[in-house]
């Protein structure tokens, strides 16, 4: 059906194909770009938070234990409410994974049932507190059932983190074969056009000059004919310069098109450098942080030891007060037996009795001073106590909060790795837009030059029919060759 087609509808529709085909490799780059950038939101979204939330679970379980420890020494409200307060917040962390994580569900489920059993181990420490049982019970709970419990918890979550990790890396391995894909697709497609472009170009130049040559054998053989093939191909000719000024005004278009997208895919690489220089300045304000943390947790520690010197010098000030309350008690008894003695002696033993009685004043004077100064000193002991013990709750939680910044410092390097990708693929999509680009003003160009030639060889063709109006029969069998359906 090819070979009846006019020199015009053959090269219109080569350029047809050749514009779908740039149409098609568009499209294909910009769907690609689309889920390249997709994977990586997914990935910042579902799997860096699911890490988060766990080493938060993790900070919370340590909260709690601090919590009980800290109601059992001070029997405070307070610890209480932190308990229920750290409690609640881990059920909205673990109801938050349960609905993000996915495929790894049973893990949630598994440590949810981790969390009941500890739950139950608090409960059960609590409840002794209340009910006044001894202290060695009270740490036989905390030891064995508590800190028990606790550290299945921990394994729980280490899992649960361990294999959010590995969702992470695969998330990760996943964007870059994406990106390999999307690179390989783009190039294939572009080669696939540049084939069929030559291809049809070769193919287009041999029917034409087949045609071409067939006329001229027939001009050399019947001159009779000219006439009416010059007439016909001067209205195809005009014809012909009609469509190829359609294809110039096609391929302008298709050729903003191109710039179009050239421009997206730089703003795209522009915004994917600004997100990488952001990821690294994270990075860097989060090891200013992490060492600042490390500062206040070695002032955190430097108190908790200054607090437990200052609890061992009220132990020797207490040992120091009971001799001097047990040398008051003497006093006042030799005081005592003094003024007996000296009651028996008479006028004589008087004076001796007044000295007595001033002693025994004495005596009770440094006794009370020596309880006085003894609930001063449980008082103390009692504020030293609770000092250390919230001390220390505070010591673990920049603990647990340094190995957080940690894990955080890790993500933004590996967030800045995986923008630093998307920042490759989008340059290389910029680079063969370009290139695309560039080809087609070329092909504008061509069509350009084809077009004045068109127009030329029009003029020409009026010239000739002026010369050759004998030629009619050699006419019709050109009609036939460029117009068949006017035949």
């Amino acid at each position: 059906m090819g070979q009846n087609w006019s020199f015009g509808r053959k090269l219109g529709a080569g350029f047809a194909l050749l514009v779908l085909l740039t149409v098609l490799v568009s499209y294909v780059t910009v769907s690609s770009l689309r889920e390249v950038v997709a994977l990586k939101d997914r990935v910042l979204e579902v799997n860096a938070r699911a890490l988060v939330d766990a080493q938060q679970l993790e900070t919370l379980a340590e909260a709690r234990v601090a919590a009980v420890r800290g109601y059992l020494v001070t029997r405070e409200q307070q610890y209480i409410d932190e308990l229920m307060d750290a409690r609640r917040e881990a059920e909205v962390v673990t109801e938050r994974m349960q609905r993000a994580v996915g495929e790894l569900a049973p893990l949630v489920d598994a440590l949810e049932l981790v969390e009941a059993d500890f739950r139950k181990a608090q409960d059960e420490v609590l409840r002794l507190a209340r009910s006044d049982a001894s202290p060695e019970q009270l740490r036989g709970a905390f030891a064995s059932e508590l800190r028990q419990q606790r550290r299945l918890f921990g394994a729980a979550v280490k899992k649960l983190s361990d294999a959010e990790d590995q969702a992470l890396q695969a998330a990760t391995r996943s964007a870059s074969e994406q990106t390999s894909a999307t690179i390989r697709l783009v190039l294939v497609f572009t080669v696939v056009a540049i084939v069929l472009g030559i291809l049809l170009a070769a193919w287009l130049t041999r029917t034409i000059s087949r045609q071409i040559t067939s006329a001229v054998s027939q001009v050399q053989s019947s001159s009779t004919e000219l006439q009416a093939a010059a007439n016909q191909q001067a209205a195809g000719l005009r014809e012909q310069a009609t469509a190829m000024t359609e294809i110039t005004t096609t391929i302008s278009e298709l050729l903003a098109t191109s710039r179009q997208i050239a421009e997206s895919a730089q703003r795209v690489a522009a915004m994917a450098n600004d997100t990488a220089s952001s990821a690294r300045n994270g990075d860097q304000t989060v090891e200013r942080a992490h060492e600042s943390i490390g500062s206040i947790q070695r002032q955190v520690e430097l108190i908790v030891n200054h607090m437990l010197d200052l609890g061992r010098k009220s132990q020797q000030i207490g040992t120091v007060l009971d001799i001097v309350s047990e040398l008051a008690e003497q006093t006042n008894i030799v005081a005592i037996n003094a003024t007996i003695e000296a009651s028996g002696a008479g006028e004589a033993g008087r004076r001796f009795a007044v000295v007595a009685d001033e002693i025994r004043k004495l005596a009770d004077r440094v006794a009370t001073s020596t309880k006085e100064i003894r609930s001063l000193i449980d008082e103390v002991r009692s504020a030293v106590n609770t000092t250390v013990m919230a001390t220390e709750t505070g010591y673990k939680t920049v603990d647990a909060g340094t190995r957080q910044f940690g894990e955080v410092a890790t993500s933004l390097r590996q967030i800045s790795g995986l923008v630093v990708n998307t920042t490759e693929a989008a340059r290389e999509i910029e680079l063969s837009t370009k290139q695309q680009s560039t080809a087609v003003e070329q092909v504008n160009v061509a069509i350009a030059s084809v077009a004045q030639a068109s127009k030329e060889t029009e003029a020409s063709a009026s010239q000739t029919l002026q010369t050759a109006s004998q030629l009619t029969a050699l006419s019709r069998d050109l009609m036939r060759i460029l117009q068949p359906e006017a035949a």
